[in-house]
């Protein structure tokens, strides 16, 4: 931390970081200067002190790494990706194709006028785009490209 005063949200930050067993760094300031007061009572009570890069490289250096911790349970699961088969493509494609021309539309509006899933939406539009027949405009919108 570089300046802050008394009672700002930096320094809220700083003692919750502290709480979690976090190092907090700070530069000290002028005493004289109000914006310097939190920095400098952060180094009275325990901050470590910083006066160049060397201090932060060094603090770190002597600092053993924290196990990140098993990552292999259920809060870290991830939802498998919803399959989309050819069938159902070949299906939607046509659904898709009448709903889209020159006009920019809401790819929200698509999902909705289709009925289709998300993944399976996506996926033709995506198909449509790297073929070089979808444009995509601001607002999340997309558009048919008229061939010549």
């Amino acid at each position: 931390m570089v300046e802050a005063a008394p009672r700002s949200g930096s320094l809220i930050t700083a003692r919750l970081a502290g709480e979690q067993g976090r190092e907090v760094f700070a530069v000290p300031g002028s005493p004289l200067d109000p914006r310097s007061r939190g920095t400098n009572g952060l180094i009275r009570d325990g901050a470590i002190l910083v006066q160049s890069a060397e201090d932060i490289i060094e603090a770190l250096a002597e600092t053993p790494p924290q196990a990140l911790g098993d990552r292999s349970g259920p809060e870290f699961d991830a939802p498998g990706m919803a399959a989309v088969g050819e069938s159902e493509l070949a299906t939607a494609r046509p659904t898709v194709l009448k709903l889209l021309g020159p006009s920019p539309v809401p790819i929200d509006e698509l999902m909705r006028q289709s009925r289709l899933t998300p993944a399976l939406l996506l996926t033709i539009l995506l198909e449509l785009e790297l073929a070089g027949r979808l444009e995509r405009h601001a607002g999340n919108q997309v558009s048919l490209i008229e061939s010549v």
